[in-house]
C-alpha cells in the first residue's frame, strides 16, 4: 500500500463517534487501522505500492450501515454520476494531500470514464481538511466553488501536478477559481467566507473522523472502507464486485415481484372461476 501524507490528530470536537451499530464500530476500526498503516514509512527501499486486498466476494469488508451513508442527491455540487447509480465512491480528501492529488490525476479520471459515463458509479466527494488553516480554506473555497457548479473544475486546477506547492493563501485561492471558470469572485469569496461552508465543511470532516478514517485519502465504495491512493486495480476491483451484487440484488427482487404478481392474477382468476 503506498504511504499517505501523514494526517495530524483531529480536534476532539471532531473525535465524536457516529452511532450506527456494532458493524459500524469494527469498520471504523478497520478504516483507522488501514489508514494508519497508509501512513508507516516504506523502510524496505522497493519504493513499490501493494494492492490492497479486495476479495471478489461482494460481501466481504462491506459494511451495509456505511453504505447508508451516500446521500445520493441529484442537486449535490459535490458529486459526479447519476443519483441512481447501483455503486457510490465516497471519497474523504484534503486539498494539501499529495496522494489525493495522484489519486485525482492518477485513477479518478479513468473511473470516470470507465464507470460514471456508463451510469454504474456515482462519486461523492467530502471534504476532509486535517492539515491546517490552508487545509480548511481550501476546502471552503472549494465548497464555495461548488455553489457556481465549478467544484470539479476546482477540484482538478487545486490537484494540478504542482499546485499544492504554491499553497492555499486568499490569493492563490481566488486565482483557482478564476481558473476554474467561476463567474462571479466576488459571490466565491463571500460564500468560501460563510458559515454555511464552515458548516458544510465541518459535517464531512465529522463524518469523516466518526467513521475511522484518520488519513487521506480514505473510501468508501458500497459501504467497503479502502485507505490510500490505491492502485486502478483495487478500484475496479471493488466497484466490480459492488456492481455485480447491486444487479444480483435488483435481479432478485424483479424475479421476487414477479411471482408475487403471477401469483396475484392467480388467486384473482380462481376467484372469478369460483364465482
Amino acid at each position: 500500500m503506498p504511504k499517505s501524507t501523514s494526517a495530524r490528530k483531529p480536534s476532539p470536537r471532531n473525535r465524536k463517534p457516529l452511532v450506527y451499530g456494532a458493524g459500524v464500530v469494527l469498520a471504523a476500526a478497520l478504516l483507522g487501522f488501514v489508514s494508519y498503516r497508509a501512513t508507516v514509512p516504506d523502510h524496505s527501499g522497493s519504493g513499490s505500492s501493494s494492492v490492497a486486498d479486495v476479495t471478489a466476494d461482494p460481501d466481504a469488508g462491506v459494511y451495509p450501515e456505511l453504505a447508508k451513508l451516500a446521500r445520493r442527491d441529484a442537486g449535490d455540487k459535490l458529486a459526479q454520476g447519476r443519483a441512481d447509480a447501483p455503486v457510490v465512491l465516497i471519497e474523504y480528501a484534503d486539498f494539501k494531500c499529495g496522494y489525493c492529488g495522484k489519486f485525482a490525476r492518477d485513477t479518478e479520471p479513468a473511473l470516470v470514464k470507465k464507470y460514471v459515463d456508463n451510469g454504474t458509479l456515482r462519486i461523492e466527494w467530502r471534504n476532509f481538511p486535517i492539515f491546517g488553516a490552508e487545509s480548511e480554506a481550501a476546502a471552503r473555497a472549494a465548497w464555495a466553488a461548488g455553489q457556481q457548479d465549478r467544484f470539479w473544475q476546482f477540484h482538478a486546477a487545486a490537484y494540478a501536478e504542482g499546485a499544492k506547492e504554491k499553497g492555499f493563501g486568499k490569493d492563490r485561492l481566488t486565482a483557482l477559481a478564476r481558473q476554474a471558470g467561476v463567474a462571479d469572485l466576488d459571490r466565491f469569496a463571500r460564500d468560501a467566507d460563510s458559515s454555511a461552508a464552515s458548516a458544510a465543511v465541518g459535517k464531512d470532516q465529522e463524518q469523516g473522523y466518526g467513521i475511522g478514517a484518520t488519513s487521506t485519502p480514505s473510501f468508501l465504495i458500497n459501504g467497503r472502507p479502502i485507505a490510500g491512493a490505491q492502485p486502478m486495480e483495487t478500484f475496479t476491483s471493488a466497484i466490480e464486485a459492488a456492481a455485480e451484487k447491486a444487479r444480483a440484488t435488483e435481479d432478485a427482487k424483479s424475479g421476487k415481484d414477479s411471482e408475487n404478481g403471477k401469483g396475484g392474477k392467480n388467486a384473482e382468476g380462481a376467484g372469478d372461476d369460483a364465482k
